[in-house]
């Protein structure tokens, strides 16, 4: 079996690590059990649906300069804790009391992190965390 390996990130001739080639995250996609339930939640929330909808097998939904994709999966396919996706938003609050209006039950109010941001956390009808937040001073 041959040995997967890492290749180092590429130097200048200075020998500083070169301008990183990935600019940007262009899309995430989801799984869901119901795709309906998921367009319903993200569009409470502000998404806008691009393409696809409630009855579709594929739904992708503008995010600022990127996407949320939601791909439909059978109640068979089971999937664990994976991480969190961050969205920056121009106001923490108003998309929490936005959230909280529409009985969407975020897990605490906002609040301003050590770390320089103003945050909330969420979860979607598949358990999927979301975390909508502003560096603080902006």
């Amino acid at each position: 079996m041959e040995e997967s390996r890492v290749e180092p990130p590429a130097r200048t001739s200075a020998g500083n690590e070169a301008t990183p080639i990935i600019t940007s995250i262009s899309a995430v996609t989801l799984a869901t059990h119901d795709m309906a339930r998921a367009v319903r939640f993200y569009c409470a929330l502000g998404f806008v649906v691009r393409y696809g909808g409630e009855d579709a097998s594929f739904t992708s939904l503008h995010a600022g300069s990127g996407y949320l994709n939601l791909i439909a999966q059978p109640a068979s396919q089971k999937w664990s804790w994976w991480g969190r996706i961050i969205f920056y938003v121009a106001d923490v609050d108003a998309v929490y009391a936005r959230a909280v209006a529409r009985n969407l039950g975020p897990e605490a109010p906002p609040r301003d992190a050590l770390w320089g941001e103003r945050y909330f956390h969420i979860r979607d009808p598949d358990r999927h965390e979301l975390s909508f937040a502003k560096p603080l001073g902006d």
